[in-house]
């Protein structure tokens, strides 16, 4: 669909008459509890967006059933668990199974209260506007808050995103046309490469690992990308906290609360998006971030410590692409 008023108009005409959608009353039914309300998470500004998030938000890939086909009982579930217990930033992307269409179940009743953010891997123009289109009828909703380039790798990738026919052009038009409101970049392999590409464009954020095995790498993410964000007021999201629990191992960290508080006391470090298993466990999360307290250096240095000894097994993600 070529014409740029009539793609915006189809979308926001597909995202009104979706079916399928959950019922809206799962917020208001812990209104009427006569139970002290829990501590309220706290919450940062997103850099260059103005926006104030909560510093924890739900992954939407990994070890979750947001991701695995044939689980949307349990995701479903998982999506309500989180907005009863405050969690108002959803990270998803259109490679991540079926983890959009599980979202638009449940999300667009919520939609003014929520930060919705989704992902795009194509490089070139065309094929980024059609994962937006996929994405935003999955979602069941009319607007992204956050889109971003997924998983950027290489050189060759960002001067094709940023060629003439490249993704930047669908992002610059998508904006224009309010089907986002800010855009990003994301990786998990070259850190070099993602501070390239925040100076080479005014990207509202960035999701990046931030993890204390990161400091070990030889191409560490903490101190090549953060110093060009805080530079650039980009906002920076934390991802791989607990490196799908492998900084957990004997020797490591002792749980959550040294793994979150390590990544969220990082200068410039806005949020973190981590993935649940189950309703419990996302409890448990959500309860570590209700307490975060800022770490100083020496706890900081602390927790590095443990993880010396398995940084390498912590950084295996560096190897995707």
């Amino acid at each position: 669909m070529s014409d740029k008023t009539t793609r915006r108009e189809f979308l926001i005409t597909s995202a009104a008459v979706a079916g399928g959608i959950v019922g809206c009353s799962t917020l208001e039914q812990n209104t009427t509890s006569n139970a002290a309300p829990p501590a309220k998470m706290a919450e940062n500004i997103l850099g260059k967006t103005g926006e104030k998030v909560p510093i924890f938000g739900l992954g939407g890939a990994g070890q979750t059933p947001l991701s695995w086909n044939e689980k949307e009982a349990d995701a479903i579930a998982l999506i309500e668990k989180a907005l009863q217990l405050g969690i108002r930033y959803f990270d998803t992307a259109a490679s991540y199974g079926p983890s959009e269409d599980y979202l638009g179940k449940v999300l667009p009743s919520h939609r003014e209260k929520i930060f919705l953010a989704s992902k795009t891997a194509a490089r070139d123009r065309d094929g980024a506007w059609r994962e937006l289109e996929k994405s935003l009828k999955r979602l069941n909703v009319d607007y992204l808050d956050l889109w971003q380039l997924h998983h950027v790798s290489f050189s060759e990738e960002l001067d094709t995103i940023f060629s003439n026919s490249g993704a930047i052009k669908a992002v610059e038009e998508a904006k224009q046309q309010k089907l986002i409101r800010f855009a990003g970049i994301t990786g998990h392999h070259e850190p070099d490469i993602i501070a390239q590409g925040l100076r080479r464009y005014s990207f509202d954020t960035t999701l990046i690992p931030v993890n204390a095995a990161d400091k070990y790498h030889p191409r560490p993410f903490l101190s090549v990308v953060l110093p060009v964000a805080r530079e650039k007021n980009v906002g920076v999201i934390a991802m791989k906290v607990p490196a799908y629990g492998r900084l957990f191992k004997p020797g490591g960290l002792s749980g959550m609360q040294e793994a979150l508080g390590y990544s969220l006391s990082q200068s410039g470090v806005s949020c973190c998006i981590i993935a649940a298993e189950n309703i419990k466990q996302l409890e448990e999360n959500v309860n570590v971030a209700r307490s975060f307290q800022k770490l100083d250096d020496k706890q900081l240095a602390a927790i590095e410590q443990k993880v010396a000894g398995i940084w390498e097994d912590g950084n295996f993600f560096r190897a995707w692409t």
